[in-house]
């Protein structure tokens, strides 16, 4: 008799190791000596960049985790989406991907099957080839993907070059994570997980695109360490930034899961990791577990002048994404991110 195997037990961006471990780990690594890696993990970019010849450079990333919904072949779309946006936040077009497989050989293999198929309907969404990859025996399934694109060495989108002054965008909604924590639990309505479904699935591709017309000063995707503490590595510790969190684009009914403390234990590590930095003037508790929530596949986070910034959103808002103008850049004087 074969051993019955959980698929889904919570997954996503919430099974991401705190950024304050990493931060312990990384500090003590070498740092690369060689002039044409241009982007390295020293400032917590979301891939690496490699200067090939004077017009291109090839971005590399990879992400995988474990699933976050029951549905394989949509948890596939999702981990590819994931995947695939840290080429987009790099300003970059994927080009190549391999599939990075963990999964139990008692399991059913029309399952993996099914994950394997979403993952590549996305990829040849993004216009890339999946090229191969690489897969072994384990007791959970995980997957994702190595993404291999290319960029201008001159037109890189960094994650920590914003400039006082900017103003912020975000493309897709927050509060994803609380929704499948919701979910798993049974306590999620459809519509809301049709909501956060939609969005992981959704590539940045699209918003990327957009963005590459403008004058891009900074740009991230949300990810596992939520808009709070991807926005501080933005700030970095030479500026501040003041948030509107009125017009922070969200999850309607995470609202109320957050307020029956339906959180992640990866959105109190972000609370705990950047907390001191984050000034609350009057927002609802709901609100401040939104914004520290972990985001699997979440949207761009883009720093631009005032003028292109109400350009792009016209444009962003005309794909039919969930967006908005979020806040903007402040000065060195207070290094604090201020949500009003």
């Amino acid at each position: 008799m074969k051993e019955e195997i959980l698929f889904c037990k919570g997954g996503g961006c919430t099974a991401k190791l705190g950024a304050g471990i990493l931060e312990s780990v990384l500090g003590k690594l070498p740092r690369p000596t060689d002039a044409n890696l241009i982007v390295g993990f020293e400032s917590s970019d979301d891939a690496a960049v490699y200067r090939l010849t004077d017009d291109i450079a090839f971005v590399q990333t990879l992400d995988f985790f474990p699933p976050m919904v029951e549905d394989p072949y949509t948890f596939g779309q999702i981990a590819a989406a994931n995947a695939l946006s840290d080429v987009y936040a790099m300003g970059g077009e994927v080009k190549t991907a391999l599939n990075i497989v963990c999964f139990p050989e008692t399991m059913d293999l029309n399952i993996l099957g099914k994950i394997l198929q979403g993952g590549s309907e996305k990829v040849m969404e993004a216009g890339g080839s999946l090229a191969g990859g690489h897969s072994i025996n384990d007791t959970d399934v995980k997957y994702g993907l190595s993404v291999t694109g290319i960029v201008h060495p001159d037109r890189i989108f960094r994650n920590n070059t914003c400039r006082e002054g900017d103003l912020l965008i975000l493309t897709k909604p927050l509060g994803v994570g609380i929704v499948c924590t919701a979910d798993r639990i049974g306590e999620s309505s459809e519509e809301a997980m049709e909501k956060a479904i939609r969005s992981m699935t959704t590539l940045n591709k699209y918003a990327a695109e957009v963005f590459r017309k403008y004058d891009v000063h900074a740009c991230t995707d949300i990810t596992g360490f939520g808009f709070l503490g991807h926005l501080m590595e933005m700030v970095g510790d030479k500026y501040g930034a003041e948030i509107d969190s009125i017009e922070v684009p969200y999850i309607r009914e995470a609202v109320h899961y957050a307020n029956e403390f339906y959180i992640t234990s990866a959105g109190q590590k972000n609370r705990n990791h950047i907390g001191d930095r984050v000034l609350f003037k009057d927002v609802p508790f709901a609100m401040e577990e939104i914004l520290f929530d972990p985001q699997t596949s979440g949207g761009l986070l883009v720093s631009l002048s005032s003028e292109d910034a109400r350009a792009a959103i016209s444009e962003i808002e005309a794909l039919g994404m969930p967006c908005g103008i979020v806040g903007k850049i402040t000065g060195s004087e207070d290094k604090r991110i201020i949500v009003k």
